[in-house]
């Protein structure tokens, strides 16, 4: 007969080795951060060599007489494009604020946190970091915790990418000469990677389309988007992105003559990588994908309508919002604690 165990024995659990579990946690994080560094290191270095064989035999005399003849009314139909995108912008803040819940944020606190952080952040670069401490800053007057600022970071990071994997997937079908311009693969490539874009946004709206999903655990749990409401939040993600595009389409030089769909394919791939190095407003990288994709373009003229854009759509803005952060915390210090805003969500 075989002896009972102890009933200790039957308790007994093998104990979780917290240590090792800590430690792989931060091994996983180094490796994630090692690599997104690669990754930018190489888009930033492979653009700062472009550059240099694209620019150091340039006529700078030409490119500020260029910059000189650019007619007053494309500039200001390309603002009118950049502000529309702005406030297209400030939609992404607000979607994010009803996807996780917190109701009661108004449009107008919304608005500034986007433009705000949005700017900023991608201006000075880490724009997770430094658009986290903005959003952090302006929400917490209305109850928002770290965990919320993190959920509006998700959100409107899908926001991004679902419309720009929508708007770029389609055009790059559409238009796969385009691309290859840019990566040189053959246009079959192109077009299936673009096809490829497409399929992955049509799996995940079949994905949500049973029932509410989420993902993340405890307080970092996110209900996703229904159906109808990522429709919306493609659309938002693609106007934005469309609207930037117009923006740069109408600098451009009058000949020679290159359809929409062309700039729409180069420009949206430009802003992919810049966006990927993490480097300052995309810095060097906008311009040298910009310039090897729209190479049938006088690089002068190609160069001076770049830098008017940099000029509408990164230096004023983020000069507005410096300003508008500015002007809103001499308000908050003159103001009495009572009349805060309400903290509740």
């Amino acid at each position: 007969m075989t002896p009972l165990l102890a009933p200790s024995a039957h308790r007994r659990t093998p104990k979780r080795d917290v240590t090792s579990s800590i430690g792989q946690t931060i091994t996983s994080r180094l490796g994630r951060n090692t690599i997104s560094a690669a990754v930018s290191l190489s888009i930033v270095g492979a653009a700062a060599f472009a550059l240099y064989e694209l620019l150091h035999d340039i006529d700078f005399g030409k490119v500020v007489a260029a910059l000189r003849a650019q007619p007053v009314g494309k500039i200001a139909v390309s603002g009118a494009f950049v502000i529309a995108s702005y406030v297209t912008l400030t939609f992404y803040d607000l979607f994010a604020l009803r996807t996780i819940g917190r109701h009661k944020v108004p449009y107008t606190v919304a608005a500034l946190a986007s433009f705000a952080s949005s700017t900023i952040g991608h201006s000075l670069g880490a724009a997770v970091l430094t658009g986290g401490l903005i959003r952090l800053r302006i929400y917490s007057a209305w109850g928002l915790t770290v965990v919320d600022i993190g959920k509006i970071a998700f959100v409107t990071g899908m926001t991004f990418w679902l419309g720009n994997a929508f708007l770029l997937g389609g055009a790059t079908a559409y238009a796969p000469e385009a691309a290859a311009a840019v990566d040189h693969l053959p246009p079959w490539i192109n077009r299936a990677i673009g096809v490829a874009g497409l399929i992955g946004i049509a799996c995940y709206l079949l994905w949500l389309a049973p029932r509410p999903r989420a993902v993340g655990r405890s307080g970092w749990r996110i209900v996703l988007p229904n159906l109808r409401f990522t429709l919306v939040q493609i659309g938002i993600g693609a106007l934005d992105l469309s609207l930037v595009t117009l923006a740069m389409y109408v600098l451009l030089p009058s000949s020679p003559a290159v359809g929409l769909v062309t700039v729409l394919v180069v420009f949206l791939t430009a802003i992919l990588l810049g966006t990927l190095s993490h480097a300052p407003g995309g810095l060097g990288v906008i311009e040298a994908t910009t310039l090897i994709g729209l190479a049938q373009f006088e690089r002068e003229e190609l160069l001076a309508a770049l830098l008017t854009f940099r000029a509408l759509y990164f230096v004023l803005p983020l000069a507005l919002a410096t300003l508008s952060l500015g002007l809103r915390e001499l308000r908050l210090l003159s103001r009495p604690a009572s009349t805060r805003p309400d903290r509740g969500a």
